[in-house]
Formats: C-alpha cells, sequence, structure tokens
C-alpha cells in the first residue's frame, strides 16, 4: 500500500517562505511523475508543480519564479519551495503521483496517489 505524507505546511507573511515535503513509502522510481496540487476553499483543485521522473518541471502560472519543484529519490521524497508567498497561494496542498501518466493533469484527475495535504495560510 503506497502512502503519500506530506510535512511543512503552516502560517507564513506575505513575502515569506515555506518549504513542504511529500515522503513516499515506496521507491519513487516508480513514479513517472510526482506533482504537488492545492485547493483553496470553494475553488477547483489546480496543478502547482510537477516533476517527471527525468526531472522536468513544469508550474502553474501564477507560481513561475516563485516556487521550485524538487526531488531526492535516496530519500524517496520531492519538495516544494515556495517563496514570495501571496496571501493567494493560501490553500491545502497535496502532494501526488502516478506511475504511468507521462504529465501531471491540471485538475490532478487520474493521478493514482495522494497524500492527505497539508495547509498553507499565508497572512496579508
Amino acid at each position: 500500500q503506497v502512502q503519500l505524507v506530506e510535512s511543512g505546511g503552516g502560517l507564513v507573511q506575505t513575502g515569506g517562505s515555506l518549504s513542504v515535503s511529500c515522503a513516499a513509502t515506496t521507491n519513487i522510481f516508480r513514479f513517472n511523475v510526482m506533482g504537488w496540487y492545492r485547493q483553496a476553499p470553494g475553488k477547483q483543485r489546480e496543478l502547482v508543480a510537477a516533476i517527471t521522473a527525468a526531472g522536468i518541471t513544469n508550474y502553474a502560472d501564477s507560481v513561475k519564479g516563485r516556487f521550485t519543484i524538487s526531488k531526492d529519490n535516496a530519500k524517496n521524497t520531492w519538495y516544494l519551495q515556495m517563496n514570495s508567498l501571496k496571501p493567494e497561494d493560501t490553500a491545502v496542498y497535496y502532494c501526488s503521483a502516478d506511475r504511468f501518466l507521462s504529465k501531471a493533469p491540471m485538475g490532478g484527475d487520474g493521478m493514482m496517489y495522494w497524500g492527505k495535504g497539508t495547509l498553507v495560510t499565508v497572512s496579508s
């Protein structure tokens, strides 16, 4: 049973930085794609950033230049470094992964594995 466990959420002021991690209970070489999604109250879930097994990354336009996704194969963990945070970044952040998809879908439908989420709150 594959499990993904997020950590690192919390409260930060506008302009601050925060890093969230996703630890998998399996070797992440098994995943074709790993990503971070977020869902704010009253809004649909959206892709924030994704990284493939080969290390190719893509980002939502709203976070380009501010967020960085990375992975550590040895630790079976991937990360999302968030800088220059804005109140509109406030959301529950979920990590997700899939063995077969070649890219992370925008809304997350079809991704095989999900974490339970970690709350990131950016105060103004």
